[in-house]
């Protein structure tokens, strides 16, 4: 066993459940790890393969000063020598362990940072970053609510497939940034990995729903609140970006990381190219609030009023506002996205909405207060139409048999249905005029609904009830292990007398490595002999070992042994 280990281990000891809580988090512990005590936590601690682990984690600061420390102690108290202390790098008295020195001795000096003050943005530059961030705020709009229809399937890392991407990019989003959209989204708590999907929240909606203003800063807010520790200031600003790039100098991934988040930053106009940065951001950089009223006054003028088309077709004169824009793609589809947006009304977009819970007057009353033109007749029939088609489809659940009932007062529409290839899958049997299944009525439902049936779902009482495809997920960090059953075990095994714990896991080792130990014995008289050693047992309390100057077998009491070093062979 190292020697190295014992200050550790008593340090570990002495340490509050907190402290270790924090420790055991910070080096990847696993709350099963097999420690009987706490010199086997402080072994496990200093091996090389765990502080390897540990390393890349180091900012640019404790970096530097654990490589200072191998050669200097660390005198001086700060902030970056306690997060060593707590990562058990560091020895209260400023140097590192042995292990550690050994293991940043090979480390690369981390490049100095540069931390002069970005240089503004000049006119041209900041309302580029205003549009990039106004274009970003879009796109991350038209990737949610696809979400909320469909939550993308993910791969095994965490992303999303190239199948996937592949359809974004059809639907207007940009293919270059989808990842960087997506990663923008989940800081910002709008989407959330669930069962291999990823998913809207119930933060979403409103973030839909809100001015521009307010969901560019809640994407800033969620981006800052993620940053790593390396880029994050103790005032709740950021390193200046041209520093990013060393914030982990450990990190082999750091480099591919820190041009992520730089991208990220570029996105939503918090810099401009060239490491340069618009008013607006220098103030969140240093901690301050975040304020888009500099960015606001630089993008379009929001309208609240539409065009609507003889063809059934809409124009808006300018970006509509979320909320409006948000209701109105429930009801059309958008052909095009840019200041003067356009949207088409189709059957399928009508009924899509009835789905969602719109009715006919809700859809009439809504159009009429967003046209500057009126409603089309093409238009309102089109909706009276759709809207008294849907619901032919009645599916609920026979209270007699519990099975899925399909219902219709069009009998075309149940012998249509009994012969569907497509709803094969569903086992559709005829019951008097209607049809039964065993398959659950929500599944039953939305699959007629892809089948374009005009179907809609009943209660008992035959009252539509609105249903909601796909239920949103919530933002939960993963949990953190739970370490207080490993330190309730380590506690139980701390003993009063750590010397002779100590002592009795010394001579352990020497007996497994066949090690020949220089052993000071106290003697009945109270004077001390050593003796040389050969260990070859311990047991019952008693150490055996072959006396090199005698050349006899000896059996020492443990209890006797005062001290037991190894010799070097």
């Amino acid at each position: 066993m190292s020697t190295h280990a014992r200050p550790l281990a008593e340090w570990l000891s002495a340490a509050s459940d907190e402290q270790l809580t924090a420790l055991f988090s910070a080096r990847r512990v696993r709350a099963d790890a097999g420690w009987q005590d706490f010199f086997d936590a402080a072994e496990a601690l200093l091996d090389p393969a765990s502080i390897a682990r540990v390393l890349p984690t180091l900012t640019h600061g404790e970096a530097a000063m654990l490589l200072t420390a191998a050669t200097t102690p660390v005198a001086e108290p700060s902030a970056q020598r306690a997060t060593l202390e707590s990562l058990a790098l560091l020895r209260p008295d400023g140097t590192p362990f042995p292990p550690v020195a050994a293991a940043v001795e090979d480390r690369p000096e981390p490049i100095p940072l540069d931390l002069s003050t970005p240089t503004p943005a000049t006119d041209s530059e900041t309302a580029h970053a205003a549009e990039r961030a106004f274009t970003t705020v879009s796109a991350l709009a038209d990737l949610l609510l696809l979400a909320r229809e469909k939550p993308f399937a993910l791969l095994t890392g965490g992303n999303i497939s190239a199948g996937e991407k592949r359809q974004l990019s059809e639907s207007g989003v940009s293919a270059e940034s989808i990842d960087a959209l997506i990663a923008i989204a989940i800081d910002a708590r709008l989407v959330a990995p669930d069962a291999r999907r990823l998913r809207t929240t119930s933060r979403t909606e409103e973030w839909l729903r809100s001015p521009v203003a307010d969901r560019w800063s809640a994407l800033v807010e969620g981006f800052r609140d993620a940053l790593p520790r390396g880029v994050r200031m103790s005032d709740g600003g950021w390193l200046p970006p041209m520093s990013w790039a060393h914030a982990h100098p450990w990190d082999t991934a750091w480099a591919d990381r820190s041009a992520a988040l730089l991208e990220r930053a570029r996105l939503l106009g918090l810099v401009v190219d060239g490491d340069r940065e618009p008013a607006w951001a220098a103030s969140i950089r240093r901690g301050g609030g975040i304020d888009a009223a500099a960015l606001v006054a630089l993008l379009p003028t929001e309208v609240d009023r539409i065009f609507l088309q003889n063809d059934l077709s809409a124009i808006s004169p300018g970006p509509l506002a979320p909320g409006l824009d948000v209701r109105l793609r429930t009801i059309a589809e958008r052909e095009s996205a840019a200041q003067a947006s356009t949207y088409r009304f189709t059957p399928e977009s009508i009924a899509h909405a009835l789905v969602a819970g719109e009715t006919e007057q809700s859809i009439l009353e809504f159009l009429d207060s967003l046209s500057l033109t009126g409603i089309p007749q093409p238009l309102r029939y089109l909706v009276t139409q759709t809207a008294q088609r849907h619901g032919l489809v009645r599916v609920s659940i026979d209270p007699e048999t519990g099975r899925t009932r399909i219902e219709s007062s069009d009998q075309h529409l149940i012998e249509a249905m009994a012969v569907d290839q497509g709803l094969r899958p569903l086992a559709l049997t005829k019951h008097v005029e209607s049809l039964t299944t065993r398959v659950g009525r929500d599944t039953v439902y939305w699959a007629l609904t892809d089948a374009r049936y005009p179907a809609t779902l009943v209660d008992d009482d035959g009252r539509p009830i609105a249903q909601e495809r796909n239920p949103v997920s919530e933002a939960t960090p993963d949990p953190a292990p739970d370490h207080s059953s490993l330190i309730a075990a380590l506690r139980s095994h701390q003993g009063p007398d750590a010397d002779a714990a100590w002592l009795d896991r010394e001579l352990d080792a020497a007996v497994r490595a066949k090690a020949v130990l220089r052993v000071s014995v106290g003697m009945p008289d109270g004077s001390t002999r050593e003796l040389i050693l050969e260990a070859t047992g311990l047991g019952g309390g008693r150490l055996r070992g072959r006396d090199r100057a005698a050349d006899v077998e000896r059996t020492l009491p443990v209890s006797s042994i005062r001290a037991a070093v190894v010799i070097p062979q």
